[in-house]
């Protein structure tokens, strides 16, 4: 066969890419394609950026064109993970929701889920429509902070195949790994179980029109920030942490975590979680208990936008207790910075879509 362009992609039409189910030419997956005498060199994306789904990728690409071309081709070849744009285009998970949105910490305690519960909150509070998933297998406690312990997800029929329904609580659709266990049970996932566990509030639950949806990320990275991101196109990842050194290391971590080639999601922004303590009696007061401004230097430092800061402040840890996000309350000290995070939040989640549109164009 005669090494063209045209016959070049002919053969590459023939490879189909397993997650998208569609051939690699027409998903429009060829990113880069040289020919010069004797040798092809070509970038291809996938969907799954692990490195067994690159490696088969590669030798897919290897096997067809040597089979057309003859053994003594020059092939370079490099398989790409899909940029996080690109997913969105190719979504076939969660096509009605418009961002999803990962809530994530370097190390544990330091109010991630308190987080995640206020912004959800904040969003539903402004108008949106917001759906929460609790990914964190290791401590589910949206249940508890939306009070719906009782409460369990029911199956409905979407055009022939049942699908999991998330459970309502303030008008937030909410899904839990803790929906599924004992509450008083510990449970030891092992890290495809968990995986799987977690695939499935996607791909198996039906979320409808949302404009938000937040997932509630385990402490750490792991095994399962990778697989999440393999199976769910995210938009974007909040940091939460708190000033002090140790959660401060952390933070980073988990920035470089979500900048990884691998991974490649960006980072909306940091959030600056107990931030100062004001106690009630004192309410002008600010002690800085964990530190002054850490998160917001570490952002400025890592070029990252800074979403705000939350006090410590009794109130916050005893509206998730009861099962009512302190988000909700009216005109105190909490609400007010959980509506100013909310504000900078969706705004920098409109930057950086204006920002993928005009760079894809």
């Amino acid at each position: 066969m005669e090494l063209t362009r045209e016959k070049v992609l002919e053969v590459l039409g023939a490879i189909i890419e397993p997650d998208l189910k569609k051939d690699i030419v027409s998903a429009s997956l060829v990113e880069k394609l040289e020919i010069t005498e004797g040798k092809i060199t070509l970038t291809v994306l996938v969907s799954n950026p692990a490195l067994h789904a690159r490696k088969r990728m590669t030798e897919a690409i290897d096997f067809n064109l040597k089979k057309a071309f003859g053994d003594d081709i020059d092939i370079e070849s490099e398989v790409k993970g899909l940029p996080a744009e690109a997913k969105t285009a190719h979504r076939k998970v969660l096509p009605e929701v418009k961002n999803v949105i990962a809530i994530a910490s370097g190390k544990g305690g330091v109010g991630k889920s308190t987080v995640t519960a206020n912004l959800a909150g904040g969003l539903a509070k402004a108008g949106y429509r917001v759906g929460v998933v609790d990914a964190d297998i290791y401590g589910p406690s949206m249940p508890t902070m939306f009070d719906v312990v009782e409460e369990k997800p029911t199956m409905i029929d979407m055009e022939g195949t049942p699908m999991i329904s998330p459970v309502v609580s303030y008008g937030i659709k909410l899904l839990s790994i803790g929906f599924f266990t004992e509450q008083d049970s510990a449970v030891v996932w092992r890290g495809p179980m968990a995986a799987k566990a977690l695939t499935q509030m996607f791909t198996d639950a039906y979320w409808g029109k949302l404009d938000y949806l937040l997932i509630d990320l385990p402490p750490g990275t792991g095994d399962i920030h990778l697989s999440l991101v393999q199976t769910v196109p995210l938009d974007g990842a909040v940091i939460v942490s708190t000033p002090q050194e140790v959660a401060l290391a952390d933070a980073r971590k988990g920035i470089n975590m979500f900048k990884l080639d691998t991974i490649n999601v960006p980072v909306v922004g940091l959030v600056e979680n107990m931030a100062w303590f004001t106690p009630a009696e004192l309410p002008e007061n600010k002690y800085f208990i964990f530190g002054r401004d850490g998160v917001k230097n570490l952002a400025a430092g890592m070029g990252v936008p800074f979403l705000g800061h939350i006090p410590l402040i009794q109130g916050v840890r005893e509206s998730g207790d009861v099962g009512r996000p302190a988000v909700f309350q009216e005109n105190t000290p909490t609400s007010k910075a959980f509506e100013e995070l909310v504000t900078t939040f969706v705004e920098e989640v409109k930057s950086l879509k204006s920002k993928k549109k005009n760079h894809v164009h």
